[in-house]
């Protein structure tokens, strides 16, 4: 089991910025892949950012230039910087970390927290 604990969401004004974290624990050595959901109001969840282990990444084309993700394996914690929030940026985002056993992909995710872009 991976447990995930996010943090750093918020109220903050279009063209602000916020960084979240979110922090693994328990069965870390089997994460391949963490990154950032978000889902907005009447919306499905999307993918913001995605890093692997190795670090390569890869982000929705609505936030590429605004948003970087990072990764700090010794902490066993992933950031999304964001910065040039726009209104539509506001939901409520998601870390995600997962694994693959073959060719399952077995997906853990944290509790969410709220990210409000609003004058």
């Amino acid at each position: 089991q991976v447990q995930l604990v996010e943090s750093g969401g918020g109220l903050v004004q279009p063209g602000g910025s916020l960084r979240l974290s979110c922090a693994a624990s328990g069965s870390i050595f089997r994460i391949d892949v963490m990154g950032w959901y978000r889902q907005a109001p009447g919306k499905e969840r999307e993918l913001v950012a995605v890093i692997s282990s190795g670090g390569g990444t890869n982000c929705a084309s609505s936030v590429k230039g605004r948003f970087t993700i990072s990764r700090d394996n010794a902490k066993n914690t992933v950031y999304l910087q964001m910065n040039s929030l726009k209104p539509e940026d506001t939901a409520v985002y998601y870390c995600n970390a997962g694994y693959w056993s073959g060719p399952t992909y077995y997906p853990y995710w944290g509790q969410g927290t709220q990210v409000t872009v609003s004058s």
